[in-house]
């Protein structure tokens, strides 16, 4: 998955906000590790990506579900100064401007990017002289770092669509492909490629390993004209890179392979957005359901999960908990 996901863009009226909350959110994640704040600064960024005016005050701001006291001072301060003190200061901080960064290369998590900072490297060129310090994904993740910072256009990803189809459906119809993520959600650039396959003959997990794997592996070797580089191919999901032509950038592409009794529900989860998600999940328990990527479950008095209902389209999971049908593209909360 895209390690950088900014809900503003061209049509975000509060974009400004939005860039610094989800840098803020970032600093969070990868600095100073609060999950809490993260998520909080996400998704504020996201209700006002979803708003169609412009806020004009902090006040305004903080009617809104998802934005409080501090977040409204911050949009003040922002009106006011044009900019925020606090993010002069992280701006100004060499050692959390180097873990940003190296986080940006895919595979280098938080931890792992505090350790390298603390031992001495703190660039992209740093790395590269280092490469001794880090694993076949971070090795992947650095030899394509400036084509994987680049966003894909969803023409790109409509092409890399047609032959994932092509020859994953071509090898057998009863295969089904769906590209999830942003893409689905309609966005005109994508950060990567998460695709969602399933068959009836896929496992559920703790079924044969061995049979799920072989499905997968044949997956990726029908795509071999597509396929650059393989990060990690397991028994439900590969990750690797592709790449439609030379002239092109590469793209990170994941993989994963969903038993058919599963796929609506993860279909659903892998489409998003996060904010979304949480929304409807929140609501599930209200209605006295358990939602999540692999199953919708009733959830009894004593408050422990029953048997999977049968799910064989996104549509009835909406129905079931009682929720307005939202298409894929009205999920961009």
């Amino acid at each position: 998955m895209s390690k950088r996901k900014n809900p503003s863009g061209t049509d975000n009226l509060n974009g400004d906000f939005c860039d610094f909350l989800m840098e803020l959110a970032e600093y969070e994640k990868n600095v100073s590790r609060n999950i809490h704040k993260y998520n909080a600064y996400r998704k504020a960024a996201s209700v006002l990506a979803a708003l169609d005016k412009r806020i004009e005050s902090g006040d305004e701001a903080k009617k809104l579900k998802g934005i409080g006291e501090k977040i409204a001072k911050k949009i003040d301060e922002f009106l006011q100064t044009g900019k925020l003190a606090k993010l002069e200061n992280i701006h100004q901080d060499e050692e959390a401007q180097a873990i940003s960064l190296l986080t940006r290369v895919s595979g280098i998590g938080p931890v792992k990017a505090a350790d390298l900072v603390r031992g001495g490297i703190k660039s992209i060129e740093d790395l590269r002289n280092h490469q001794n310090r880090l694993t076949h994904h971070q090795l992947i993740g650095l030899k394509y770092f400036e084509d994987f910072e680049k966003k894909i256009p969803r023409s790109e990803i409509q092409e890399i669509e047609k032959k994932l189809k092509g020859y994953i459906i071509g090898s057998d119809s009863q295969f089904t492909v769906t590209i999830c993520g942003s893409f689905r959600r309609g966005k005109q650039e994508s950060g990567d490629i998460d695709a969602l396959v399933t068959h009836p003959l896929v496992q559920a997990p703790g079924g044969k390993k061995k049979h799920n794997e072989q499905i997968l592996k044949k997956i990726v070797e029908t795509l071999s004209d597509l396929i650059t580089d393989t990060i990690s191919l397991g028994d439900t999901k590969f990750m690797g890179v592709c790449r439609l032509s030379s002239e092109l950038p590469a793209r990170r592409l994941d993989i994963r392979l969903i038993p058919s009794d599963q796929y609506h529900c993860a279909v659903l989860y892998f489409t998003g957005s996060d904010v979304f998600n949480k929304t409807m999940r929140s609501h599930a328990l209200e209605k006295g359901f358990t939602l999540n990527e692999y199953s919708l479950r009733p959830v009894g008095v004593t408050g422990i999960p029953g048997e999977p209902v049968p799910v064989s389209s996104e549509e009835e999971i909406f129905d079931y908990i009682d929720y307005p049908y939202k298409k894929p593209e009205e999920r961009n909360m």
